[in-house]
C-alpha cells in the first residue's frame, strides 16, 4: 500500500520477529520501500540476486552488507548509501540488535 504523505520514522516498531517492509511508492520502473530491521540478517547461505538495481541508504541504526567475492562486509551508518547493480549477489550480515535500523530502498530497472 502506498500513501501520498507521511513520516519515514513514524510509526517505528521497537521490535519485530521479521523485518518490516513498507512500500512507499510504486510504478512500472521504480519501487521505494522503507525497511525496518531489528538485528535481522540474511539466512545462512542465502544471497540476494535481483533482476533490478537497488539503491539503499541507512537512515537510522547500522548494518553490514556483504557482496559476493568481497573479503569483508561494508559497514553502513546513518547517511551511508550503496548502489547495488542488478544480479550483484549480496547479503545482510548484521543490523543493530539494540535499536531499529531504518533503510530506504529504491528499486529501479
Amino acid at each position: 500500500m502506498t500513501t501520498d504523505a507521511g513520516n519515514i520514522f513514524s510509526p517505528l516498531p521497537m521490535s519485530a520477529a521479521d523485518e518490516q517492509i513498507s512500500t512507499l511508492i510504486v510504478s512500472e520502473s521504480v519501487r521505494i520501500e522503507r525497511i525496518v530491521s531489528h538485528g535481522h540478517v540474511s539466512p545462512e547461505g542465502f544471497w540476494y540476486d535481483q533482476d533490478w538495481a537497488e539503491w539503499v541508504i541507512v537512515l537510522k541504526g547500522s548494518a553490514a552488507l556483504l557482496f559476493e567475492h568481497e573479503g569483508a562486509p561494508r559497514l553502513l551508518s546513518p547517511g551511508d548509501y550503496v548502489l547495488i547493480p542488478a544480479h550483484r549477489r549480496h547479503r545482510v550480515t548484521a543490523t543493530d540488535p539494540h535499536k531499529p535500523t531504518v533503510w530506504l530502498a529504491v528499486h529501479h530497472r
